[in-house]
């Protein structure tokens, strides 16, 4: 039986490009915050609102990345035993 290809319709679709990510958590989490306020406004066409959310849904992925590996640098510097903050 010959092989049937699937129709485009059939296939998952592709993912948008995301773009680069920031250099800086800093970075970032300022353009998260302002993808927020653009998908909170209500204002966004529906093509650009799925491209916002998955944009926003990359750089939060990015910036927990980035918060985690630096607790891990933490732990490593403290012997793996974080020692509570005391204030002065």
């Amino acid at each position: 039986m010959p092989k049937v290809p699937s129709s485009p319709a059939s296939s998952p679709a592709p993912t948008p490009d995301t773009g680069p990510m920031p250099v800086s958590y800093e970075a970032g989490l300022q353009e998260l915050e302002q993808l927020v306020a653009e998908l909170e406004s209500g204002q966004l066409p529906l093509d650009q609102l799925l491209g916002s959310y998955q944009r926003g849904a990359a750089l939060l992925a990015c910036c927990r990345d980035r918060l985690q590996a630096v607790e891990d640098q933490i732990k490593v510097l403290d012997a793996g035993s974080l020692k509570p903050w005391a204030a002065e």
